[in-house]
């Protein structure tokens, strides 16, 4: 039996303002001085809040539902 994976994007699950600043402070917390770390957090973060501004754009609904 193979193992099969999929990918995992956060920016996915972020669906409000303060998910996503949950997000960053563990983020923060766990990252330590490791700044590719947070970058990549502040990263999903941007794609999180792109996501959702372009479907609220599209169709007028947050993500949520779909």
């Amino acid at each position: 039996m193979t193992e099969q994976f999929t990918r995992w994007d956060s920016a996915d699950y972020l669906r409000s303002e303060e998910d996503m600043d949950e997000y960053l402070d563990v983020c923060t917390e766990t990252a330590g001085s490791d700044s590719g770390f947070i970058a990549k957090a502040l990263g999903v973060i941007a794609r999180a809040r792109s996501k959702d501004r372009f479907l609220n754009d599209a169709i007028g609904v947050p993500d949520w539902g779909l």
